[in-house]
């Protein structure tokens, strides 16, 4: 199994986590504790940070198979035998740290199972960097859509042969980098019944790693979308939700984007100061309504 086991040395009732634990060395420790939280980038975290507890879940890491390299991931769902509707959660270009944890488990607390995959396993560890260019140039550069979108697949064919994910009902969610690619895995997956894109980046110019944007795949989507953006958001302008609105116009694609006037990029991030918890928890409402709506739950 892919899920990480307890060492069978440790006597009941200590802790791995334990520093003095004499099979954990202090270096291993920390390496943990560094690979369990936020990225180096966006600290001090804000005092608004939400912190979901475990109490009723089963959550933990696991791993898949996806082009003969193991991916790395982190999954909650309720306790209980199942099975639970699927979301798959894509991070934010700071990876797979603990506010994407932590959004997992929310969703585990709706009835999800869901599974949020190290999409930037191959390319290196963003919370170990210190600034977001030096993120964006060493790491988010560095991986294709291509890719990306295979692991999702992977992660599916995974999750296909746990009795616990009903995966006949299949949503993705994502936010920043996660919500751009939520748009993009809606015009290639067969089996996605609906996603929710949380400010992700609608245009831009091709590259050998991104040939296309959400924009460009309108006619191609086979799911519906729900975009959640902000008015305030210097790196979306609002003339590109409108451009993306009038291209889901014209395919009569049934999908839809809200705008949050006075929301700023990463309005959902509670972690950072650009959270706004009227914008996010409404955004919140809506992409839970959403799934609902489209089969997902």
């Amino acid at each position: 199994m892919a899920e990480i086991r307890r060492d069978k040395r440790v006597p009941r009732g200590s802790s791995r986590q334990d520093p003095t634990h004499p099979l954990l060395s202090r270096r291993r420790f920390l390496a943990r504790t560094l690979a369990a939280g936020f990225a180096l980038a966006v600290r001090p975290i804000a005092a608004s940070t939400i912190r979901t507890g475990t109490a009723g879940l089963r959550e933990g890491e696991v791993s898949f198979s996806s082009g003969g390299t193991r991916i790395p991931a982190y999954r909650a769902l309720p306790e209980g035998a199942g099975p639970f509707p699927v979301v798959l959660l894509v991070h934010e270009i700071f990876g797979l740290h603990e506010y994407v944890r932590d959004v997992a488990r929310r969703l585990a607390r709706e009835g999800y199972y869901a599974l949020a995959p190290d999409l930037f396993a191959r390319q290196g560890d963003p919370r170990r960097l210190a600034s977001i260019p030096e993120i964006v140039e060493k790491i988010v550069r560095r991986v294709p859509d291509a890719q990306v979108l295979s692991d999702l697949d992977a992660a599916v064919a995974w999750l296909d042969g746990l009795p616990e994910a009903r995966t006949a009902s299949l949503g993705i969610t994502g936010f920043c980098w996660g919500g751009r690619i939520v748009w993009l895995y809606a015009a290639h997956s067969e089996r996605l019944d609906a996603g929710v894109a949380w400010y992700g980046r609608l245009v831009g110019e091709p590259s050998d790693t991104t040939p296309k944007h959400p924009v460009d795949v309108v006619g191609a989507l086979r799911a519906p979308v729900l975009g959640l953006y902000g008015g305030k958001d210097p790196g979306i302008p609002l003339e590109t939700v409108d451009r993306m609105r009038e291209e889901l116009r014209k395919f009569a694609k049934p999908s839809e984007i809200v705008v949050y006037p006075e929301a700023p990029h990463g309005f959902h991030a509670d972690y950072r100061p650009s959270y706004r918890k009227e914008a996010a928890e409404d955004g919140w409402r809506k992409m839970l309504d959403w799934f609902r709506k489209h089969g997902v739950g």
